[in-house]
């Protein structure tokens, strides 16, 4: 990636700052992080010692599988990156020390986000990337944008439910009769919120105090649920940040006594969302998306880029909403969209174009608090390019109400968005084969776990009256 176009630092530390802190005392762990299929961090725990007098430098290892599991890390069958027949082997964990910072809520530790490479070895491939991680499919796509002299930037509005019940407590019950953290409907309201600035302000104070800028935090529609938002950065900043706002808040939620989820739709209320906002600039730092003597105020290049939001929206849908659970969020009247349309700040479209000038972006409305941010960013990116390549022409703005209109609607299942993304030429194409595979097969395996499962759903209406 040209150097103009290099994401900035989005840690706190540098190595000498971590070799200040570890000679004082003040740090003894490091942990080496990188998001999963699922997005979840995962990585290990070392001392700091061995981070400054190996790990740093020659990376760590890792067994593959972590790329291969289904949510309940169990170990699957159709991937080609590991199996038992492969041996189950290793990738390496490099370091970006770009990322290296301070995570105040874990005392003396601090986190850095790895990249992963295949194990050196005798073959060709030997160190390269492994391309089925989510941060390089995204890192892919920042380069082929930067082909183009741009440069993403991006912002992600995260929801939650906060719960009075521990973890533990909610397991203990499979996650039934829970306590939300409020009674009512909360959406800007001050009053119940309080109740949970305790923990509101922790997550806040802890996310400043590992580098990000917290811009504020706001009461949303469901029971407990709320939003903390942060500035925008670029896509590949946001993503890191993102990863470790999420792990960190079900952390310092679990000191407080209390649990917290970011499920696309937790119960028939509101679901958690997670809207993205996403703009380009010129290596130079110019609104590309910009200019003030055109329609909207949008450039030529921004009606191409958002055409190709349109034209690939239900084909990339299985990077917004990766899980069975995603697609019950999608209800008309529900403030998640079903139509894909666009629309000025209109937020019943899929895709919502707010800001002028500099500001001008578009906030995608699919993605749900589950999503894995490194791949929507990445199917964004990639739509987007397509649309300048191919000078996409845009359809007007939709005004009124998009639930109401004959515009195509997203996929209502995972099994739907699954087939769509199989027949996308523009996934095979932009992703490549073998990312394509990886992720259909694990809506595959999602599809045939749920498809075995017995719920209780089925129980209350078949045990007596069926």
């Amino acid at each position: 990636m040209p150097e103009s176009t290099a994401p900035p630092a989005t840690g706190n530390l540098t190595l000498d700052d971590l070799r200040a802190d570890a000679a004082a005392g003040l740090v003894d762990t490091v942990i080496i992080a990188f998001a999963d299929m699922q997005g979840r961090l995962v990585g290990k725990r070392a001392s700091v010692r061995l981070f400054l007098e190996e790990l740093a430098g020659h990376g760590g290892e890792a067994c593959n599988y972590l790329l291969a599991v289904d949510m309940d890390m169990n170990t699957v069958d159709g991937y080609a990156i590991s199996s038992w027949e492969a041996g189950y082997g290793d990738m390496v964990l490099r370091p970006d020390l770009s990322t290296l910072r301070r995570t105040p809520w874990l005392p003396g530790t601090v986190l850095v986000m790895a990249d992963l490479e295949l194990v050196p070895g005798d073959g060709e491939d030997h160190g390269a990337a492994v391309a089925v991680s989510p941060r390089q499919i995204l890192k892919r796509q920042i380069e082929r944008l930067a082909e183009h002299g741009l440069v993403p930037f991006a912002g992600t509005e995260l929801e939650f439910i906060v719960f009075d019940d521990t973890y533990r407590q909610a397991w203990a019950k499979g996650y039934r009769g829970l306590t939300a953290a409020s009674d009512y409907n909360i959406d800007y309201a001050l009053l119940a919120s309080t109740r949970m600035e305790p923990l509101l302000r922790d997550i806040r104070l802890a996310m400043d105090g590992a580098g990000m800028y917290c811009e504020g935090v706001k009461g949303e529609c469901n029971l407990g649920q709320q939003e903390i938002a942060f500035r925008y950065a670029h896509a590949l900043t946001t993503c890191d940040n993102h990863a470790l706002y999420k792990n960190g808040a079900k952390e310092i939620a679990d000191a407080h006594g209390k649990a917290l989820t970011f499920m696309a739709k937790f119960n028939e209320r509101e679901g958690n969302s997670c809207h993205i906002h996403l703009s380009v600039r010129g290596a130079d730092g110019s609104p590309a998306m910009a200019d003030a003597g055109r329609p909207h105020g949008f450039s030529p290049l921004m009606e191409h880029f958002l055409a190709g939001q349109l034209a690939h929206l239900r084909d990339l849908t299985l990077f917004f909403a990766p899980n069975i659970n995603s697609y019950k969020r999608y209800q008309d009247g529900s403030f998640a969209p079903t139509a894909v349309a666009w629309g000025l700040d209109n937020r019943t479209c899929a895709l919502r174009l707010v800001g002028r000038g500099q500001s001008l972006r578009f906030e995608n409305r699919a993605p749900g608090g589950d999503v894995n941010q490194y791949l929507a960013l990445a199917a964004m990116i990639a739509a987007g390019i397509d649309g300048i390549e191919r000078e996409l022409p845009l359809e007007e703005a939709f005004t009124g109400n998009a639930y109401e209109s004959d515009k195509p609607r997203l996929p209502t299942t995972l099994g739907e968005a699954a087939q769509l993304f199989g027949a996308s030429a523009l996934a095979r194409r932009a992703f490549g084969e073998d990312v394509v595979e990886h992720y259909l097969n694990n809506a595959r395996v999602e599809l045939a776990a749920f498809n075995a499962a017995v719920t209780d759903w089925e129980r209350v209406r078949g045990f007596e009256r069926g």
